[in-house]
């Protein structure tokens, strides 16, 4: 499923996690120097914190989303357990805290190295966290598509075993499941030809039509995100979702080229994207405006936050900004813009925020609400 990567491209990545961890990320020392060695134990053992830090868990916390999370709720005040998968996560992790860009006396960091196929590891890992955020998405950098029928069949396994092993760990009050927006705008136009307008946090996407079409990335997100609220529902356990657009952010496209061609993957007639821009569902969002979204939603689970959430902050409306993201992306524009897009009309559906808009309303003062 991963790939060996060289020295030189480990060191790049190192260099780019020291980036983006600058000043927030926090590591505490210690004192038997077992911080980073992916022993996997129970909470004692991985880390001792203050009965008034709040610990929570991400899963796959060294991808570019997971780190731009685990940044945000470090800022916030939260320590953080990270869920890692292999040594040269570990490897990382101990690069940032030997360098000193992740310390600092107040927050923690500690990882710890779990398979997302063993559920009772990863309850002995989620044991005194209150929250867990999962972030985990599967992609093959050796596939053409970034994203197989069997990456959608681990996506799902790999979310029963989380949402399973949350609800086995008493200290796990709230989950939050990243999604995707494709698991809400992929609807049959030829059967149901009066589809409602707005595609909003009620939407949901056609599986036949996703698997007929072999949107495997769509399949995989959509069959997750409904095992994780059949497990939630049976289980009492409380959870939201969070289903964001493409994700956007200094050399995301470069790092993560994959995951941008499973989003805008051909649909078998058509460029996924150009579909998505057609109809005006083409939407992205920074993966900083999505991590904040994130942590302020698990807030908001202590008072009024349910159910699902759809996260973006710019919907491509023309056909310059198309162009402009398929440069970004390096997808050839054709992917996105067909030739006949100035000939289309306006865009059938509209994009709906507003719920994610009122809640990230009443903690900041702005609001990315496109609706």
């Amino acid at each position: 499923m991963g790939f060996v990567q060289t020295e030189e491209r480990k060191r790049m990545e190192i260099e780019e996690l020291k980036c983006m961890l600058a000043g927030c990320g926090r590591l505490n020392r210690r004192k038997d120097d077992e911080e980073f060695q992916g022993i996997r134990a129970s909470s004692k053992q991985v880390v001792e914190f203050n009965d008034e830090e709040e610990l929570v868990c991400v899963t796959s916390g060294v991808s570019y989303l997971g780190l731009a999370i685990v940044n945000r709720l470090l800022t916030r005040g939260y320590s953080v357990r990270i869920i890692v998968d292999n040594e040269e996560d570990i490897e990382k992790l101990r690069e940032l805290e030997t360098s000193g860009e992740m310390r600092t006396s107040k927050n923690g960091i500690v990882a710890v190295m779990v398979k997302l196929t063993e559920v009772e590891s990863l309850v002995e890992a989620f044991q005194g966290c209150h929250g867990v955020f999962h972030t985990s998405a599967f992609t093959d950098p050796a596939g053409l598509s970034g994203y197989t029928k069997s990456m959608a069949e681990i996506e799902v396994k790999a979310t029963e075993n989380v949402m399973e092993a949350c609800s086995r760990t008493p200290s796990v009050r709230n989950c939050v499941v990243t999604s995707s927006l494709l698991t809400c705008l992929w609807r049959d136009k030829t059967t149901t030809p009066e589809l409602p307008p707005v595609v909003n946090h009620e939407s949901w996407s056609d599986e036949s039509l996703c698997i007929r079409n072999k949107l495997w990335y769509a399949v995989g997100k959509l069959r997750a995100e409904k095992a994780a609220w059949k497990i939630a529902k049976e289980r009492g356990l409380k959870l939201v979702t969070i289903c964001p657009g493409l994700i956007t952010g200094p050399e995301y496209f470069d790092k993560n080229p994959t995951a941008t061609i499973a989003y805008l993957k051909d649909d078998g007639k058509n460029a996924g994207g150009q579909e998505m821009f057609k109809d005006g569902l083409l939407a992205t969002v920074d993966v900083m405006n999505l991590a904040d979204a994130h942590a302020r939603v698990f807030e908001e689970m202590k008072k009024t936050a349910y159910g699902r959430y759809i996260c973006f902050d710019r919907v491509i409306q023309v056909e310059d900004e198309a162009e402009r993201l398929a440069k970004e992306t390096g997808v050839p524009a054709n992917k996105i813009v067909s030739e006949d897009a100035s000939n289309c009309g306006p865009p059938r559906f509209v994009l709906s925020n507003k719920k994610l808009c009122n809640l990230m309303s009443r903690t900041r003062r702005s609001c990315y609400d496109r609706s």
